[in-house]
């Protein structure tokens, strides 16, 4: 299984528009994605807009998302992003 770590850099944290980013991306992968906050909770549904926003991840807090199959490297690469941009 593929994992990237990723300190999420949005001054809103991993809401509102970063989050549909995400879940938009996510969707178009074949593979199912997890987001888990890196300090405490389990992992959620990564392309669910609902379990994204519940995580409450906020601006400098750590997540890991995880991904398998053919294609995961690239698809986590550019959920990464997503995540890590301001």
């Amino acid at each position: 299984m593929g994992e990237r770590k990723v300190t999420v850099a949005a001054e809103v944290g991993l809401h509102a528009r970063p989050a549909a980013t995400f879940v938009q991306r996510a969707k178009l992968a074949p593979m199912d994605i997890t987001v888990a906050k890196t300090h405490g909770g389990g992992p959620v549904n990564g392309k669910s807009i609902l379990a994204i926003m519940a995580l409450d991840v906020r601006q400098g807090e750590s997540v890991v998302i995880s991904a398998e199959g053919e294609g995961a490297d690239e698809v986590l690469d550019e959920l990464a992003k997503i995540a890590s941009t301001p």
